[in-house]
């Protein structure tokens, strides 16, 4: 029984090696492009026909709240059924690991949202560059298991978060395009990474 034990052990230390240092291949190059499109079209549609969002918080949340639950949905169903083709038995471990590394920007971007809302409502013309910002931690510590060159879209995201804070000041308004434009960028840019990650590594095995 002991043997068992220890067997049992060293198998699930050996799991959680390989999802340490396995590639993760659960992100379809094709829908976060798609997420790219979808933070556009909304911009797109704040500027268009909801221009009071500039200056009323609760509405530009409701935007990008529902923009990013549309976004994390789309990303996170092709993921769940890449995974299971793509690493097979270690499929849970993967996503898991994959989430992990995401949610301490989550969360620590609702805090700072809520923080703002709360006592310094004047300030929160700084939401979206301070997301680009956090968005970018999540990103530096994803590209540990991704393609080395997503270094590079986390990069983009906080030069670009950088860029907002220092454009915003001036205008003190929640402009939907310090949104769009950021995200549609990054997200393309992520999807050709993945992209020719892929083909890279399939045409590896030809």
């Amino acid at each position: 029984m002991k043997d068992l034990n220890e067997a049992l052990t060293e198998i699930t230390a050996i799991r959680r090696q390989i999802v340490r240092t396995a590639e993760f291949r659960g992100y379809g190059p094709m829908t976060v492009a798609m997420t790219s499109l979808v933070a556009i079209a909304a911009a797109g549609v704040q500027a268009r026909f909801l221009p009071g969002a500039a200056h009323e918080v609760a509405t530009f949340l409701a935007v990008w709240i529902a923009t990013a639950v549309i976004a994390t949905s789309l990303i996170g169903f092709e993921m769940v059924i890449r995974s299971r083709t793509m690493h097979s038995g270690l499929a849970q471990e993967m996503i898991f690991h994959a989430v992990e590394q995401l949610v301490p920007s989550l969360i620590a971007g609702v805090l700072i949202t809520a923080v703002l809302i709360r006592v310094a409502p004047e300030n929160v013309w700084m939401l979206p560059g301070l997301w680009q910002i956090v968005f970018s931690l999540g990103v530096f510590a994803s590209a540990r298991f991704l393609p080395r060159a997503v270094f590079a879209v986390a990069a983009w995201y906080l030069v670009a978060g950088l860029v907002c804070l220092a454009w915003a000041a001036g205008e003190r308004t929640l402009s939907p395009w310090t949104m769009g434009l950021p995200y549609g960028i990054g997200q393309l840019l992520a999807a050709a990474i993945l992209q020719w990650s892929e083909t890279a590594t399939d045409g590896s095995f030809e």
